[in-house]
């Protein structure tokens, strides 16, 4: 079995005939033939009641048809994936991308690279989805080992408290890590930036652990709990329910863009390049 004997039995079916089918292929109405005829003997069953008026699948062609045409999709999806590498560049991100960068990113790149389209991934893992495959950089303010991948580093970001709107530490203009000991912390413990490490042994809050930024809200809209982000996630992540104050006396969250050694995307550079000089360009690089 091949895939061009899978083509012919999807294209004699949609097209009605074995000439149309021949024409829509690109090849004899022979060779369709033939490649139908070797179809069913492999599989050892007949696919096609053929009349002088007309093509109807058997019981055993309706499901085989229905497995081809799967197939034959992720086949082409392969094919295109493949081929495709060079003219989309693909970015990983956990939470919040490149803050209130990302829009400007966007537009910059779709007028500058119109031949490359960007696609912003959303990948809830610790490397942003580049690990798994699912994108060509990501972007992560997570505690991982960037030494394992190549890496720039773009900028550092201030850490937000994301509190209830109704908490009364909302009256103030920055809190401080004192003043959150009392309170439950909700940890995103997969992509978080936050750990207990930055409160004294003796002073650590209460510990409630989410995996993903929608619960990580919602457990802090409710007023069950209090959370620490970078500053990125308050552009990003406005949610009723959630304010969001500077923490004044942490240090600041390193965010990097990072990639695989070998093989890297061709545009990488120019990627690098851009997000460079978006974070300089800024009168506040973390904004």
């Amino acid at each position: 079995m091949d895939i061009r004997q899978l083509r012919c039995l999807v294209e004699i079916v949609d097209s009605g005939t074995f000439t149309d089918a021949a024409i829509e292929l690109g090849i004899s109405q022979a060779a369709v033939s033939r490649n139908l005829l070797a179809l069913e003997r492999e599989l050892g069953v007949r696919l096609l009641h053929r009349t002088s008026r007309s093509l109807t699948p058997t019981t055993a062609g309706v499901r085989v048809l229905a497995r081809a045409r799967h197939i034959l999709a992720e086949i082409d999806e392969l094919v295109s994936e493949a081929t495709s590498g060079h003219t989309r560049l693909r970015v990983g991100h956990a939470w919040s991308a490149f803050g209130s960068h990302t829009r400007e990113f966007q537009r910059r790149w779709a007028a500058e690279h119109p031949g490359i389209e960007l696609q912003l991934v959303r990948a809830n893992t610790a490397t942003g989805g580049l690990a798994e495959g699912l994108c060509d950089l990501a972007v992560v303010r997570s505690h991982l080992d960037v030494r394992r991948f190549a890496h720039v580093l773009l900028t550092q970001e201030p850490r937000y408290c994301a509190l209830p709107a109704d908490d009364p530490l909302t009256r103030k203009r920055a809190v401080t890590l004192d003043q959150l000991r009392e309170r439950t912390l909700v940890i995103d413990r997969r992509t978080g930036s936050t750990t207990v490490d930055l409160w004294p042994d003796a002073a650590r809050p209460a510990i409630e652990y989410t995996q993903d930024v929608d619960d990580w809200l919602a457990a802090i809209a409710s007023g069950r709990c209090v959370g620490m982000t970078a500053q990125a996630t308050t552009t990003q992540y406005r949610r009723e329910g959630v304010t969001y104050r500077r923490v004044r006396d942490v240090p600041p969250i390193d965010v990097h863009l990072i990639w695989h050694r070998e093989d890297p995307h061709p545009a990488t550079q120019a990627a690098v390049d851009l997000l460079t000089e978006l974070y300089r360009g800024s009168s506040n690089p973390s904004s």
